[in-house]
């Protein structure tokens, strides 16, 4: 059995790691080189970085931000953010990236992720959703969570990954920062229609939350920041609990 992977995220603004709740009210949570570091020690599978404002910015992730991460970690790392172009990728993956993460650029032009899978193989391209419950479905937001589109959880999921996307990163915006448990339902539809993983995202708050995720949600990976940046809970008290509730993690040390 394949194991469940733990990733932490660094939403990052300004070169500071941000939270904040529904995409909003962001709030400092540390220095992205220290947070790394300590993950990455602590046994996280993944590490995943979000410019969170570059799209929004109409600009390149900031490689120098990027390049100091890579050297803080030794684990699988992601990196997204106004990334539009093969050229944006090379850079990234110069800079220490093993993933790269698009969203908005897919919304607005879905051809980049068929180019992308063929220039740099399906492995490398994780295609991110932001999502939120609306007229009986979830809606897909870009930039950040800023910009509604006319696009539709499910229908979008299955283009990109047509379209070569050979991960999903879903983050339910109605559950971000609310550490109520993730959206389970959507998660599991995801699992039941794609040939591909899905790493829930959004509203991690106990260690019961991603036993559900893996369990009801059927998720490949969880991804969480707010309880980790914040000390509410580690890598290893987390990996422990699911392992001794059945979940297949990987445990070092």
């Amino acid at each position: 059995m394949i194991a469940k992977r733990i990733i932490p995220c660094l939403d990052v603004k300004e070169g500071r790691t941000v939270k904040g709740v529904h995409f909003e009210n962001l709030i400092d949570a540390g220095d992205i080189v220290e947070l790394a570091a300590r993950y990455s020690e602590e046994g996280a599978d993944e590490l995943v970085f979000l410019d969170i404002t570059a799209s929004h910015d109409r600009r390149e992730t900031r490689r120098d931000w990027v390049e100091r991460v890579a050297r803080a970690t030794r684990v699988p790392f992601t990196v997204g953010g106004g990334i539009t172009s093969e050229r944006d990728v090379e850079a990234l993956l110069e800079s220490g990236a093993d993933k790269i993460s698009v969203n908005s650029a897919a919304i607005d032009n879905p051809a980049l992720i068929d180019r992308l899978a063929r220039a740099f193989g399906s492995q490398c391209v994780v295609a991110a959703i932001d999502a939120k419950q609306e007229q009986g479905s979830w809606r897909v937001y870009r930039q950040g969570g800023r910009v509604a589109t006319n696009r539709w959880l499910f229908e979008w999921a299955r283009e990109v990954v047509n379209r070569g996307a050979g991960e999903i990163l879903f983050t339910s915006m109605d559950h971000d920062g609310t550490r109520r448990g993730f959206a389970l339902h959507p998660l599991a539809l995801l699992d039941e229609m794609l040939r591909v993983p899905v790493i829930a995202s959004g509203g991690a708050g106990s260690p019961g939350d991603f036993h559900d995720a893996f369990v009801v949600g059927r998720a490949s990976a969880a991804l969480a920041a707010g309880i980790f940046h914040f000390g509410d809970m580690t890598i290893p008290e987390l990996k422990r609990y699911l392992h001794a509730n059945g979940i297949n993690v990987r445990i070092t040390g």
